[in-house]
């Protein structure tokens, strides 16, 4: 793969309404670029493909709630190449309509990475928590559609955008709350060797042979090359069919990481790179 200029339209596709974190992220990491609100991250990718937007903004896991939903199956078969990797801090809060007060609460509805992340505030104060699309779409419904029995887990953009008040700040169990961005284009811009530290993300699938997992992963292991994330999925919605995403330290050119990926082709019925780009620095 080869830099490539993007001339594309000034904009960065993100999943949700305006207020959520992937808004929140783009207008923090992209500045260049304005944020454009799809529906589904399948939006967003095509956004993309057909040239309305340059980049998208996805996310990809969370420090408290694991990995996101859809996204890795999602991302072989969107045709974009991985550019970039952000690393957002995620500070969640409580909101309710105006004049609501915290003992009027009775459930709570967000994102379900978002809920995943709130469980502590969700148990103490025994509310019903309902799973909603986006965090700022649960915003905007409950500005409103709302009662006042009622809140959302959200950011403070959002509350600035529909009118909610702030109940509770930083609601999030964790201090170290943090989400893992991918920034998406539809031209390969990897990094070049000496950018180092370098990510070479990419999934692959093993061959229907016994240990064929193990025997792929021992070329990196052999070769010294440390994987920071590999991660299974069912392919096609098949128990026999499975797919690994994995992300490593290096660049394709380096020495070990051509070694290391040649014998995982050997062990492989598919391997496909999604990205080389340079490591974000709050790894």
């Amino acid at each position: 793969m080869t830099k490539t200029s993007d001339t594309r339209a000034g904009f960065i596709a993100f999943q949700g309404e305006p207020g959520a974190f992937s808004e929140v992220a783009s207008r923090r990491f992209a500045p260049s670029l304005t944020p454009m609100p799809c529906a589904t991250f399948e939006d967003a990718f095509d956004a993309v493909t057909s040239g309305k937007a340059a980049r998208a903004m996805l996310p990809i896991e969370n420090s408290l709630a694991g990995r996101v939903a859809d996204i890795h199956h999602l991302l072989p078969e969107a045709g974009l190449y991985i550019v970039a990797e952000h690393f957002l801090p995620i500070e969640h809060h409580l909101l309710a309509r105006p004049g609501v007060k915290i003992e009027d609460v009775k459930s709570v509805s967000s994102h379900a990475m978002a809920i995943g992340q709130c469980r502590k505030l969700i148990n103490e104060r025994k509310l019903h928590a309902e799973i909603a699309g986006d965090t700022a779409g649960a915003a905007r419904h409950l500005a409103e559609n709302g009662r006042d029995d009622e809140a959302v887990i959200a950011s403070d953009i959002a509350a600035e955008n529909y009118g909610l008040n702030i109940l509770l700040r930083n609601v999030e169990d964790a201090g170290h709350n943090t989400t893992r961005f991918l920034e998406m284009a539809g031209e390969p811009n990897d990094a070049n060797p000496e950018d180092a530290p370098v990510v070479t993300s990419f999934v692959f699938q093993v061959r229907n042979i016994p240990a064929a997992l193990y025997k792929a992963m021992g070329g990196f292991a052999t070769n010294g090359v440390n994987m920071t994330k590999l991660e299974s999925y069912q392919l096609d919605g098949k128990f026999s069919a499975t797919m690994f995403y994995a992300d490593i330290e290096g660049h394709p050119q380096d020495e070990p990481v051509r070694l290391a990926l040649e014998e995982l082709g050997f062990f492989s019925t598919s391997l496909k790179i999604l990205g080389v780009y340079k490591a974000a620095r709050e790894r």
